[in-house]
């Protein structure tokens, strides 16, 4: 079991910096093609359809993944179902979506407003959510590479693109809008393929009603929870903003962001591959296993983070030539560290999730949001630009946590988490690591090899505590 999770976690994990890494070597070719402005209109228009993209599904995978589970011999007719109602509601959702572009277009490039919209929106129109479908499948029938495949493919595709079109065509702006509809279109049809003619899911457009109200009274209340993470991960830099903080302090906080995003990175791709697990848990009733589960990742998250972070004044003085910005790295250990929520997070949430307990969620990850957007309005004018760092740390450990002392999760889970001792041991390990970081480098190493040889003693003695599903 743990070597697959392991391999399905660096499936998930690795695939993304495939594209990331070879986006990066071309950017030498690419900006010298680009202006202020283009860069100005593509982050115009990203940032406002991410901001409404939670509503494309409608939290409707949840649905999609229980049925998997709960009713593995007719789950093809429930997704059926769904799969006719988003591709009807896709049309309202485009609608929605091509006002929106076309009234936030900056004005200095009103000319391309209406192929803009119509890039954008093509796709939602010809496939709607194909390829959540697809991707969901996939995944909960614990097939990574056929999701990692897709993403090498079209993400090197997608810079292939670029470049023609920046580069070689001179398109600017519209040179990534073009690359976008391109890839979305072709990732669309590799999923709508095997969905419809492999597996036999097609839309079912006359579908009932009353199956449709009952998926969306679990669904719905997991949108907030969803749009949680746009409030806590792309909020602190509009703050700023609004609070005029420096531009070169705007940067610093986005260059700690930026090295810190491996934690986040591998926080995802193990909740990819551990989720299926769970539910497989839940199913056989093994809430002891899946709870030894939750403990094992959130001891391998502390040992990895906790490395990481002790070396990151290393790290930053190998990447970064520009002194001002080496000092980065302490803000860093409090992004990187907050990541540690996601395991208990996902130990209180993915039993919720499974029995469709979701009123509650909301109370989870949006109060969440909501508390990192109020908190950085308040600290950073008294203490700032580096107190959003700390504003997160607060507010993830707020949603990795506060599930477990809801009612409904202690009506359903009949184990214990200990979350109090997992929250302690996370703020006592960043206290540490903020030390630890500003010693020597041999005595770092030493306490590194100690590290990794005393957890690997202490896995060699546990192991016997997680079963097969």
């Amino acid at each position: 079991m743990l070597k697959k999770l392991l391999s399905h976690s660096a499936i998930y994990g690795l695939a993304p910096q495939v594209t990331k890494m070879a986006g990066f070597f071309v950017l030498p070719i690419i900006t010298k093609d680009l202006t202020a402005t283009d860069y100005g209109v593509s982050g115009v228009v990203t940032a406002y359809t991410t901001a409404i993209s939670v509503f494309a599904s409608l939290g409707l995978r949840l649905v999609l993944v229980n049925s998997f589970y709960k009713s593995p011999l007719r789950y093809k007719w429930l997704w059926r179902q769904i799969y006719g109602f988003l591709t009807m509601w896709n049309f309202a959702y485009a609608l929605v979506l091509s006002a929106l572009i076309y009234a936030i277009v900056p004005q200095e490039v009103a000319d391309n407003r209406l192929m803009i919209v119509v890039l954008n929106v093509l796709p939602l129109i010809f496939f709607g959510q194909t390829q959540t479908l697809g991707t969901t499948y996939y995944q909960i029938n614990q097939k990574p590479l056929q999701i990692a495949l897709r993403s090498i493919v079209f993400g090197l595709m997608t810079i292939a693109l670029n470049i023609y079109f920046i580069t070689y065509l001179k398109m600017g702006y519209m040179g990534w809008f073009w690359s976008a509809f391109i890839v979305g279109v072709l990732t669309n049809i590799s999923y709508f393929f095997p969905l419809n003619f492999v597996l036999k899911i097609t839309p079912i457009l006359n579908y009932k009603w009353r199956t449709i109200r009952r998926s969306l009274t679990v669904s719905l209340p997991t949108v907030p929870h969803y749009y949680s993470g746009y409030l806590l991960n792309s909020s602190d830099k509009a703050v700023m903003d609004l609070l005029h903080v420096k531009t070169a302090d705007i940067g610093i906080y986005n260059l700690s962001y930026l090295v810190s995003m491996p934690a986040s990175q591998f926080a995802h791709a193990t909740s990819l591959a551990i989720v299926p697990t769970l539910n497989g848990y839940f199913k056989k009733s093994k809430d002891v296993a899946a709870r030894n589960l939750v403990f094992l990742w959130q001891g391998i998250f502390f040992t990895g983070t906790f490395l990481f972070c002790i070396w990151l004044k290393e790290i930053f003085q190998f990447l970064i030539k520009n002194e001002t910005m080496k000092g980065g790295y302490f803000i860093a250990i409090f992004v990187v560290m907050s990541f540690n929520y996601r395991p208990m997070y996902i130990g209180a949430n993915a039993k919720l999730f499974f029995e469709e307990r979701t009123k509650v969620l909301w109370r989870v990850s949006f109060i969440a949001g909501a508390l990192n957007v109020l908190a950085n309005l308040i600290t950073i004018p008294i203490w700032g630009f580096q107190a959003a760092a700390y504003t997160t740390f607060i507010s993830y450990l707020y949603m990795g946590y506060s599930g477990f002392y809801f009612k409904v999760f202690k009506e359903i889970n009949p184990v214990r988490y200990y979350p109090e001792f997992w929250l302690g041991l996370t703020v006592i390990i960043t206290f540490l690591a903020t030390q630890i970081v500003e010693l020597e480098m041999s005595v770092k190493l030493a306490i590194s090899v100690s590290i990794i040889v005393g957890s690997l003693l202490l896995f060699l003695n546990i192991r016997k505590y997680f079963d097969e599903v």
